[in-house]
């Protein structure tokens, strides 16, 4: 039986931090709750990027819906990433039940039934605000890795976005794309610009390159690909003091990985490039949730794991935090894993071998603790409870501490069709990326010139054709020696028809 007394003070010096925090639930020791105990997360840590992890039904989805919450009530706008499409009820007030009712009064804590400002957005043409961007603001390198060229192919992707910087031809979609690669690769006068400019290209390397953007295409990517583009800074509202919650719904990226990739290459860059330095601002000023983070692991190349790892160290400095939602730690790539400051981790389940290797990494990269049998406590854990060790407002990790986890205020459920649809009627955000917008581009201005070409180039032309050089062909069709023996041929042929 562990020292009560001593383990209160001990936690309540460590998580008692002196500024701004969000109080995520209360201590627990052996089995019991401790009230006196608020399990706290300081705001200056949160950029310091964390983990939510635990088998199904555990309770990660709920536990993600109060951080979420605590973060819109301190003013902290978050964008996250609904895979399973369950997220959306934040923006509704939750109901009392007698499940609830008995877990406030064990945490002592007031429950306040209350919805939080919400924005819907898709990249699949779904209800919400439209997410775009142009193939010109994702540069030839970025797109490169999306489509998963060679370095020669990504050289030459290199070479075409340079030819249309200096020929004029904007490149919004991926018609423009393809057009331009046509017209280097098949109409005379594009290929010679290019060979005259930038070198000779091998058509083989172009047409591998085509083929790459139809497979692009058939996941959706023409829908995503073009203007108006979305200005990261608009994930930024508040409404009433409150953060408000983007919810990004994505409940289809299974079938398509490279467009789900295309998205976080696109979104991580931008908000690298648009958001300033914060340095020590006390409190982030965007969070990041990748809910079911497993999935995007699985499916995601090379290229979407490398810039998520970079992405992850340098991104801090931007004032954001990310956090990954998933089954068990080790679904998240070790360096990824090493950079994550708050771990949040409910039960898991040891019915195999490999399940109880996994118990035993996530046991060991906790701080040790006198309090907790933490090997088996971890597979025992009720819903609605977690270990968690964080990050103290000096970057020191604090003790781990089974916590009771509070419940959300808001609704436990997803929104009905109607009221997805009420909530974007209501969207100004929505109404500003409703509409697609097709102005003149590189697709329009070369199937000008190239409809012209062939016009000019028809019977109607009075321009007369250039005099054509005999091939090698007629020039000895026209020689001597073919005259010659053709003559004799014709004699012998008369001689024949006399006898």
């Amino acid at each position: 039986m562990a020292d009560k007394t001593q383990f209160i003070e001990e936690l309540n010096a460590r998580y008692t931090p002196k500024g701004d925090h969000i109080i995520l639930g209360k201590a627990m020791l052996d089995g019991e709750v401790v009230p006196e105990v608020n399990v706290t997360i300081p705001l200056k840590t949160i950029n310091r990027h964390g983990l939510i992890a635990g088998a199904t039904g555990t309770g990660k989805t709920k536990t993600l819906q109060v951080f979420a919450e605590q973060l819109s009530h301190a003013g902290i706008p978050s964008l996250v990433l609904d895979i399973k499409g369950d997220f959306s009820g934040i923006a509704e007030p939750g109901q009392m039940n007698a499940i609830i009712e008995e877990r406030y009064a064990k945490t002592q804590l007031p429950y306040n039934p209350q919805g939080f400002p919400v924005e819907l957005m898709s990249i699949s043409g779904g209800k919400g605000v439209k997410l775009r961007a142009t193939v010109t603001e994702f540069g030839p390198v970025l797109l490169s890795k999306i489509l998963q060229l060679n370095d020669t192919q990504q050289s030459i992707m290199s070479i075409v976005f340079k030819y249309c910087d200096d020929k004029g031809l904007p490149l919004i979609d991926l018609n423009d794309l393809k057009k331009v690669l046509q017209y280097v690769t098949d109409n005379a006068q594009g290929k010679a610009e290019l060979a005259a400019n930038y070198g000779s290209i091998a058509p083989a390397s172009l047409g591998a390159i085509l083929r790459s953007i139809v497979a692009l295409e058939q996941q959706g990517a023409s829908g995503f690909f073009g203007e108006l583009s979305f200005e990261v800074n608009d994930l930024l509202k508040t409404r009433d003091g409150k953060g408000v919650v983007n919810i990004l719904r994505v409940d289809d990226i299974q079938n398509k990985p490279q467009l789900f990739s295309s998205f976080m290459l696109s979104l991580f860059a931008e908000i690298y490039m648009t958001f300033p330095e914060e340095g020590d601002s006390g409190k982030p000023k965007l969070v990041l949730f990748i809910d079911e983070a497993h999935l995007i692991f699985d499916e995601a190349s090379k290229v979407l794991l490398s810039q998520i790892e970079t992405m992850v160290k340098l991104i801090r400095s931007k004032g954001v935090g990310i956090y990954f939602i998933t089954q068990i730690p080790g679904d998240v790539p070790e360096n990824v894993l090493s950079q994550l400051g708050l771990k949040i981790q409910h039960a898991l389940r040891g019915f195999t071998a490999k399940d109880k290797k996994e118990i035993s990494k996530a046991v060991e990269n906790y701080p040790t603790t006198e309090y907790y049998n933490a090997s088996s406590l971890i597979q025992n854990l009720g819903i609605g409870e977690a270990f968690i060790t964080a990050l103290d407002e000096k970057g020191i990790p604090t003790p781990l501490v089974h916590t009771y986890l509070i419940s959300p205020e808001s609704r436990m459920d997803v929104l009905s069709d109607a009221e997805i649809s009420e909530l974007t009627s209501q969207s100004a955000l929505a109404a500003k990326y409703e509409k697609f917008i097709d102005r003149e581009s590189a697709y329009e201005i070369l199937s000008a010139r190239m409809g012209q070409a062939v016009q000019n180039s028809g019977p109607a032309s009075s321009a007369k054709p250039a005099k054509q050089e005999p091939t090698v062909f007629d020039q000895i069709l026209k020689s001597p020696l073919m005259k010659s023996l053709a003559n004799t041929a014709l004699r012998e042929m008369f001689k024949f028809m006399k006898r």
